[in-house]
């Protein structure tokens, strides 16, 4: 060890690689297959100058008193400073090379001892790119823990971004190789390659309206759902907005919609995003609803919350085109329209309130992604929306996307200021054609309901629908107790 220690950037750089990682071994540098040689030459000589330093404080520690020997050697009078220089460089340079000799037939290389070792395998999210190779994302983000996938790879199995894809993987083999590399793939999105039968561009599959309906009602479930189920009702495929002040209940309310969807509809892949959030509400979602929840936080750079949403969205695609049915939550949409507007390339004019029109593109892809496939899948997005922030942009984003969703939830800041909750504006929220999203004779209950709160003031309507909800352990007794059946 002391021959290591006492090695110079210049020996560390004379060394072929296999000598370096041995030293690596040795002195315990993590992911040093990672790095490049002239990395891995700076990182070895700053442990390295770390370990001595220590090494020297601890021997001024212990060393005690020195005592003279008995026996003192004594140089020849012929012998210089300079062989004995020489002597000492030549004796720890066989003394190291001895070391580093100690790797020669136990592998082939000095990474791993791969024949002795299990099969590796790895599953991971995959993400091209635009030079024709790719990586598996443990995450969402880029990390040294991806697994590089070849150009041939991608071709044979027709991989695309978005697609969570397993199988075998080898370490770096060669120098210059930083990430493990996948050998085969055996499953992609969750079905074996075998089975794998082609499937269609999620471009070319026909929308249509939604017509299956997503129950949010549960025993004993929070009043909101109940109600979100008599005025407004989501659909699969649905493109809706809740519409929300601060502090008015939206992030509530869509954690009960989440909880109730996992509950009542376990066939719909839940994926909720939360974009420029506090980290205390991620923890809280994650812990409260049993979903995969993609978040970047306040702090991260817009950059991040543009990426965590691009991938996820192809994810969902990749999703639909095999027939799932998939359902994205996103909180929300008026700070991811922000995040675009601070990255979007100039287009020479700028909307009310310092917005680019070019900022929109990418949320209106984004929420125009939700559609019900005829004969196949769905995309449900429901996202967001703040308004009455005090911020003309804010106004402004909400105003470009009003018209863009089929389905409208708003929440009402006076209402939540007195303290009514669900603080939703019965007369403003609603579904496009929800006709198709119930039944006939319910559909007709429901008119009959809401001709006799229409009359009277939000508040007012709201608080009374509250106490007949109150009153009633399901919607189907509620309706039935407004509109007897016919005898």
């Amino acid at each position: 060890m002391d021959e290591i220690l006492n090695l110079s950037e210049s020996d560390l750089n004379a060394m072929t690689a296999r000598e370096l990682y041995k030293i690596s071994q040795i002195v315990k540098l993590k992911n040093y297959s990672h790095y490049r040689k002239d990395e891995l030459v700076k990182e070895l000589y700053r442990l390295i100058q770390s370990l001595k330093q220590s090494s020297n404080n601890k021997k001024e520690t212990l060393r005690e008193p020195a005592k003279e020997s008995s026996v003192k050697t004594k140089n020849t009078p012929n012998e210089s400073h300079e062989q004995r220089t020489k002597e000492e460089k030549v004796e720890q340079k066989e003394s190291l090379q001895d070391l580093l000799d100690t790797s020669k037939g136990t592998a082939e290389t000095a990474y791993v001892k791969v024949e002795n070792e299990p099969q590796l395998y790895f599953k991971g999210l995959f993400e091209a790119h635009p030079d024709g190779y790719g990586f598996l994302r443990a995450n969402y983000f880029p990390s040294f823990t991806d697994i590089y996938v070849s150009p041939p790879l991608i071709r044979k199995f027709g991989l695309r971004t978005g697609d969570v894809v397993s199988g075998p993987v080898q370490r770096p083999q060669k120098e210059g190789e930083r990430y493990p590399a996948l050998v085969n793939v055996d499953t992609i999105n969750g079905i074996k390659v075998s089975g794998y039968l082609k499937r269609p561009i999620f471009e070319n599959l026909t929308p249509y309206y939604p017509t299956e309906r997503v129950v949010l009602e549960t025993p004993g479930c929070n009043i909101a759902l109940r109600v979100i189920d008599l005025i407004a009702p989501l659909g699969k495929g649905q493109r809706g907005l809740i519409v929300s002040a601060p502090k008015a209940g939206k992030t509530t309310l869509m954690k009960e919609i989440a909880k109730s969807v996992v509950k009542n509809h376990p066939e719909i892949y839940l994926m909720i995003l939360l974009i420029d959030e506090r980290p205390e509400e991620v923890t809280d979602m994650k812990n409260s609803v049993a979903a995969e929840v993609v978040s970047s936080t306040f702090d991260q750079p817009p950059e991040n919350h543009i990426r965590v949403v691009e991938l996820a969205l192809e994810k969902a695609k990749r999703l639909v085109e095999i027939g799932k049915d998939v359902m994205i939550l996103l909180d929300g949409i008026t700070r991811l329209t922000r995040a675009y507007n601070l990255l979007s390339s100039t287009s020479g004019k700028t909307l009310s309130g310092g917005l680019d029109p070019a900022a929109i593109r990418g949320p209106k892809k984004f929420l125009g992604a939700a559609r019900s496939i005829l004969n196949g899948g769905s995309l449900t997005i429901l996202a967001t929306a703040l308004i009455d922030t005090g911020s003309k942009l804010d106004q402004v984003i909400y105003e470009e996307f009003k018209g863009t969703g089929n389905m409208e939830i708003v929440l009402d800041r006076e209402l939540a200021e007195e303290r009514i909750f669900p603080a939703i504006d019965i007369k403003k929220s609603g579904t496009r054609r929800e006709e198709l999203l119930y039944s006939e004779d319910e559909y007709k209950r429901i008119l009959t309901l809401r001709k006799f709160i229409s009359s009277l003031e939000p508040g007012e309507a709201l608080e009374r629908l509250i106490e007949m909800l109150k009153q009633t352990r399901t919607n189907e007794e509620l309706l039935r107790s407004i509109v007897p059946d016919e005898r």
